[in-house]
């Protein structure tokens, strides 16, 4: 499965992993989509094998599995890390 996953990941430069019930999912795809990318979105609850997906997303460090918001094959984490203001300068 992390073969699977790794590949998913891998194959666009946004990725997010979601839940379609979930309404802070909802919201960082909305923000991403707002800022002009066109993240390619995997509902773990509608695709099959998702639970072992959400799985296998927990043993690479995403806790809670959703959202996670891949860029450029890294993990920036779930929705504080994504919503957080970034810093720029001293």
């Amino acid at each position: 499965m992390e073969d699977l996953v790794a590949k998913m990941i891998s194959e666009k430069p946004v990725v997010i992993f979601s839940k379609s019930s979930c309404c802070m999912c909802h919201t960082i795809k909305t923000l991403l989509c707002d800022f002009g990318a066109n993240p390619t979105v995997h509902e773990l609850d509608e695709i099959p094998r998702g639970k072992e997906i959400e799985q296998a997303l927990v043993r690479r460090g995403c806790n809670p599995a959703v959202p996670a918001v891949f860029i450029g094959g890294q993990l920036v984490r779930g929705a504080n890390e994504v919503m957080s203001p970034i810093s720029v300068g001293p």
